[in-house]
């Protein structure tokens, strides 16, 4: 199928989530993660409505943001090594990997405005995945403070690939109520509004979890034939 279809079974698939959670669909935003596709690719995905990018990679970030710069909000979603932070810097609209105080002194360094960040948490204590353990979380975000340019508005995560719907929605749980501790400290500078968790294979759960964003490739874009790795990150 082409975008279009997708994203109207995406967004059909997401209402009826929020159905069983009591939410509204409009909180949900759909963030199509495009490092698997060419710019021709995203830009049916723009062209069908999405009006958000996601790219883990700055070479892929900055391939993308050059065509459809104006066009979309762009997301960095994937790990960010602090030399590669000149790159993205006033591209990215949304930071979604940050995990670390050389990332955020760097960040703070290179940025003119505020950027707007999420805290990566490992959630799953997996090894192969970045991010804080959650117990890491609240002692980061105040020691962030410090760097003026930096805004937290949320969390993210990667739930392990799995089927079972019990562990996918305890770790989505755990972001949850992760991020609600953290926005009622009511710190100026981490309103920690976003959740940004639920990739293809799990979106539906982690909306009716609480996800305010969902980062969607496979399912939305598709990947090109020579890619055979699922990975959203």
């Amino acid at each position: 199928m082409g975008v279009a279809e997708n994203l109207r079974d995406i967004r059909a698939r997401i209402a009826d989530a929020c159905l069983k959670s009591n939410r509204d669909p409009d909180e949900v935003k759909i963030i199509a993660v495009t490092k698997y596709v060419s710019t021709e690719r995203a830009l049916e995905a723009v062209e069908a409505g999405i009006r958000d990018i996601g790219e883990n990679r700055d070479d892929g970030f900055l391939q993308k943001w050059d065509s459809l710069g104006g066009r979309a909000s762009f997301h960095f979603i994937g790990s960010l090594q602090s030399r590669k932070v000149k790159n993205v810097i006033g591209k990215a609209d949304y930071i979604h990997s940050l995990d670390r105080l050389s990332l955020a002194k760097e960040i703070d360094k290179r940025a003119e405005n505020e950027v707007k960040c999420l805290v990566q948490v490992n959630v799953s204590g997996e090894e192969s995945k970045h991010g804080l353990q959650p117990e890491e979380v609240v002692p980061f975000i105040l020691e962030v403070k410090q760097y003026r340019k930096i805004q937290i508005v949320g969390l993210m995560t990667m739930a392990p690939l799995t089927d079972d719907e019990a562990a996918l929605r305890d770790c989505f749980k755990k972001l949850r109520e992760l991020r609600d501790m953290i926005k009622a400290m009511g710190l100026p500078h981490a309103p920690c509004t976003e959740l940004s968790m639920g990739m293809s294979n799990d979106y539906e759960v982690a909306v009716e979890e609480g996800a305010t964003m969902v980062r969607i490739g496979t399912a939305l874009v598709g990947k090109n034939d020579m890619e055979v790795q699922e990975d959203e990150h």
